[in-house]
This record gives structure tokens, C-alpha cells and sequence, in this order.
């Protein structure tokens, strides 16, 4: 793309006036961005209104050292790539949703690789969650996407804090590929938190944004870009959400794209599983281990690499199962559980029992909540 088409690009995107229903309509009407640019108000009249008119014939604010930067972004370094609308290096599933980004900023050392060869070779899987999950929600995010990242899949998320973060790097740790769509320019990162997350994603995967670089992280962007997250993916696992979680909305979307949307139940009294039980009432398939996504989406056999053998006491594969019960564990149970409800469960003094939480916690099987509350945890 040469810079007059890239600054047309832009010019399209950035013009308040022109959303995208508009702009693809001017795209198949006269083929580039560039050549919308040069139509008269009587051809460009026919497409649309006196208002659009107006909007393309006005230069937006701030283009023209918008463009400089985005060119300067550019030659930067051989891991990024601006796919637009109708670019071979577009991702072919994106094609398919309802309101494709019209311009698509990729950045990482697999961007070329990915959308200029066999961008359909390796299957992608969204991994979504709270931003505050409980210990137990984050590893089983990490589980999961370890176990879908040895199995050859590409695990796709947000950067969020919670379960994408965990998403991300479980994959990663599987040998994995990750995609990150963010709801900010690429020359940001948000939250701060996940920068050296962000930066070993970009060196192992990719981050993917539709905003122009520069964008802040505004409010209204994030669940924006939700429908990238499952627009890519051939399904939407949802590990742990509220009710009004912004997860809910990638699984809606996804549903509405036609793509399978797959819930992990969690307790009755964890206000984190209740988006999930939601989801589950509405039809999303429950899963207890990766297998059971695997095997939904007709990925067992002949796509993807096997995964280890394995039960669902190894916990490599979903969520683990104790292999030895300690009076104190059956005690714990899975729900979050207060000290005085454990003692009246145990019949312990205090200090033992404290004493015994403590070494749990440093084995790694317990975490301690909030509000003086202890949650067992299979982390395998």
C-alpha cells in the first residue's frame, strides 16, 4: 500500500461522518478508498446522503500527522502489517461477521506469517473471563490454554486483566500461538499491568487493533473489539463471568456469527460462575476439561496435535481432581469457605487449623479471599 492510499485509508476511518456500513458501501461503489476520495458530490450523492457528501469532501483534524506516525510505525520494523478491507493479508474469517473492521493493525513476529500464508491453517479459540476471576477461574484459564496451545490451536483474548491475561500466557506456556485484540492504537498498551505480557506476546504471537495508533483506551472500544475476539475463533470459551461481565457480550456475538460458545460451571455462590450458569441455560455447551471443546469442534482427529494422556487428575487437561483427600481438604470442599466454617467442619483448634491452612497455601492448594474467606484450588 502506497502512502496516498494508506492517507485515504485513514481519511476513512477517521471521518466522524462515515461509519462503516457507509464505508463499505463507498468501497464497492467505486473500488479503493483512494477513489472515494476523488468522486464529485453528484457521484458520491448517489450513494449516500448530503451529510456523507459533506463528510467525505471534510479533511478530519490531525490526518495528516496521523498518517506520518502511522508510516513511521510502519517502517519501524518487519512485525507490522496494516490489513484493510479486501487485502489478501485480511483475515478470511472476519470477512464472514457482521461489521468487519475496515483497517486492521497487526504487530508481532507471526502478523506476516499468519495473514500472508495459511492464515486458516491453525485453529483459533477465544478464551474470555472476568477481569477479577477467583484463583480457581485463573487457573483454569492457564490450564486450558496451556492444553489448547500444545494441541496446536491459537488462543485469542483481550489483554485484559483475569482471564485474558491468564488465557494468554497459558498458551504461550503450551507452546502455543496467542492473539491479542486490544481497544487501543498499537503504540499503547492497557492495562500498563500486562506490558511485559504484551511484549512477549508480540516476540511468540500477535496483537491486533482496529483503532489508529494514538487511541486512548476509551470506554466504548472494548466491547467493540469483543467482536474480532470471536469473529476470529471457531468457538468462545467463557472461564468465568458475572452477569454483567463484557464476556457475556463476545459469547452473544459469537453466537450471533454462528460460532459455538462453551461455558466452565462454577458454584452456585460465586457471583463469577453466574454469567457462565446464564450462558449454560441458554444453550452453551458445558466443559470440563479441553477435550471437551476439542471434540465439539471435530478437532480430535487429523487438525491438531493429540494431547498428552492424560485424566482429569493430572490437570493438564481442564480442571483437576484430588488424588488424596485430607480431612482438612473435604472440609474445604470447592466453595469459598470462612475460618469459623471450617473449624465447626474439622473440629480443630485455631491454631492447628491455621497452622494446616498455612501449609496448604504454600503447597499451592488453597488461596486465601477476601473477607477472611479460603478457597481450595486444582491446579494441577
Amino acid at each position: 500500500m502506497d502512502t496516498q492510499e494508506l492517507g485515504a485509508w485513514l481519511r476513512l476511518t477517521l471521518s466522524s461522518g462515515i461509519g462503516n456500513d457507509a464505508a463499505r458501501k463507498l468501497l464497492a461503489a467505486f473500488g479503493s478508498a483512494q477513489a472515494i476520495f476523488g468522486q464529485s458530490a453528484a457521484a458520491l450523492g448517489q450513494i449516500g446522503s448530503n451529510k456523507l457528501v459533506k463528510a467525505i469532501q471534510t479533511e478530519p483534524p490531525g490526518l495528516a500527522p496521523l498518517l506520518q506516525t502511522t508510516l513511521e510505525w510502519l517502517q519501524a520494523g518487519d512485525d507490522r502489517l496494516i490489513a484493510t478491507l479486501g487485502d489478501e493479508a485480511y483475515p478470511a474469517a472476519l470477512l464472514n461477521i457482521e461489521d468487519p473492521p475496515l483497517m486492521l493493525y497487526m504487530l508481532g513476529a507471526r502478523a506476516k506469517q499468519w495473514f500472508t500464508h495459511g492464515q486458516n491453517a491453525v485453529p483459533h479459540i477465544a478464551i474470555v473471563g472476568s477481569r477479577n476471576p477467583t484463583p480457581q477461574g485463573e487457573a483454569n484459564a492457564r490450564q486450558f490454554a496451556k492444553a489448547f496451545g500444545s494441541a496446536g490451536l491459537c488462543v485469542v483474548s483481550g489483554l485484559a486483566l483475569g482471564i485474558d491475561g491468564a488465557a494468554h500466557d497459558g498458551a504461550m506456556l503450551g507452546g502455543g500461538d496467542t492473539i491479542a485484540v486490544v481497544g487501543t492504537g498499537l503504540d499503547r498498551v492497557y492495562p500498563k499491568k500486562h506490558l511485559a505480557l504484551a511484549h512477549r506476546i508480540a516476540q511468540q504471537g500477535m496483537i491486533v487493533s482496529e483503532f489508529p495508533l494514538g487511541t486512548p483506551p476509551l470506554v466504548a472500544n472494548f466491547p467493540r473489539r469483543n467482536r474480532i475476539i470471536s469473529g476470529l475463533s471457531l468457538g468462545t470459551l467463557v472461564v468465568e463471568a458475572a452477569l454483567q461481565s463484557g464476556s457475556l457480550i463476545t459469547a452473544r456475538l459469537a453466537a450471533e456469527q454462528g460460532k459455538e460458545v462453551f461455558a466452565i460451571p462454577g458454584s452456585i455462590h460465586s457471583p463469577q460462575s453466574r454469567g457462565c450458569h446464564a450462558l449454560l441455560k441458554q444453550g452453551a455447551k458445558l466443559v470440563e476439561v479441553a477435550q471437551d471443546v476439542l471434540e465439539e469442534l471435530n478437532l480430535s482427529a487429523g487438525h491438531i496435535k493429540p494431547l498428552a494422556a492424560s485424566s482429569r487428575a493430572d490437570g493438564d487437561d481442564g480442571i483437576e481432581e484430588p488424588c488424596a483427600e485430607t480431612p482438612l481438604m473435604r472440609a474445604l470442599g470447592f466453595d469459598a469457605v470462612s475460618l469459623d466454617a471450617l473449624q465447626a467442619r474439622t473440629g480443630l483448634d485455631t491454631a492447628r487449623l491455621q497452622a494446616q491452612l498455612l501449609e496448604l497455601e504454600l503447597q499451592g492448594q488453597l488461596a486465601r479471599l477476601p473477607g477472611g474467606l479460603f478457597q481450595r484450588l486444582a491446579t494441577g
